[in-house]
């Protein structure tokens, strides 16, 4: 009975893959046709059914929105494929095609030169990324110290200390950029303003008085949350409460 049970849940499994398969390559198709509302509904298809989170799926939502010259939804996409594959060249390309049309100039405060590598370093790679290479240097080290340890010549000795040693200190290193990271994240909760305007206020209430207004496709960084208000902040350091129906998280 257990085997039956396991044999339909592979069986659908697959199907579902496959299904989801088709309705990537119908997307793909549409898009290609120049029938990009069609496409994006295909493209949302996969999502609905499987919740199956892609760079590709992000990127080709993005494509199909910034076709139809829907700044926020297609800044909101790319955004996410990057997320997904942070060292992408033709995401970052093409969000910058879709930052374009925005209406809001701002200025990022600039960063110290230390604190730029260290954080341009840490996103090279996921938090998962970071632990498997982590993972990988520990197995290593394994190897190479018990190759020092049954090693018969001075030379491999040395050379096995060496490189179990190197192994050791890269796996700190690794550690270190994979919780700095999982920091990062953590604190991390972007968001794009998803309406043409949104006036943002100095406090949580429709009384208090305008701080700035901002555009659709704005990315901002959400701080705090106080009933259907988020306090945000933006690159060049400027905050407010803006309401919560306004944005869309990342």
């Amino acid at each position: 009975m257990k085997r039956q049970v396991f044999i339909l849940i592979f069986i659908l499994t697959n199907f579902s893959f496959a299904q989801n398969d088709a309705l990537f390559e119908k997307g793909n198709t549409l898009y290609n046709q120049g029938k990009y509302n069609e496409a994006i509904d295909a493209y949302q298809a996969v999502l609905l059914d499987t919740k199956n989170h892609s760079a590709e799926l992000y990127y080709n939502l993005g494509n199909a929105h910034y076709k139809l010259n829907k700044v926020a939804p297609s800044i909101y996409y790319f955004e996410k494929a990057l997320q997904l594959a942070p060292n992408d060249s033709d995401i970052k390309n093409n969000l910058a095609f879709a930052r374009n049309m925005t209406i809001d100039a701002i200025d990022a405060i600039p960063e110290a030169a230390l604190s730029k590598l260290i954080k341009n370093i840490t996103n090279y790679m996921t938090f998962d990324g970071w632990a498997k290479t982590a993972v990988a240097l520990v197995f290593c080290f394994v190897v190479l110290f018990l190759f020092y340890y049954f090693a018969y010549s001075t030379l491999r000795k040395r050379m096995a200390f060496i490189g179990s040693m190197a192994s050791l200190f890269l796996v700190v290193i690794t550690l270190t950029l994979a919780f700095h990271k999982f920091n990062l994240d953590k604190n991390d909760k972007p968001a794009i303003v998803f309406v043409q305007e949104s006036k943002v206020k100095a406090e949580p209430n429709l009384r208090s008085e305008e701080s700035f207004t901002l555009h659709e496709g704005t990315k901002v960084h959400v701080l705090d949350t106080v009933k259907s208000w988020k306090k945000i902040k933006l690159a060049d350091g400027k905050t407010g409460w803006i309401p919560e129906e306004d944005i869309k998280a990342l």
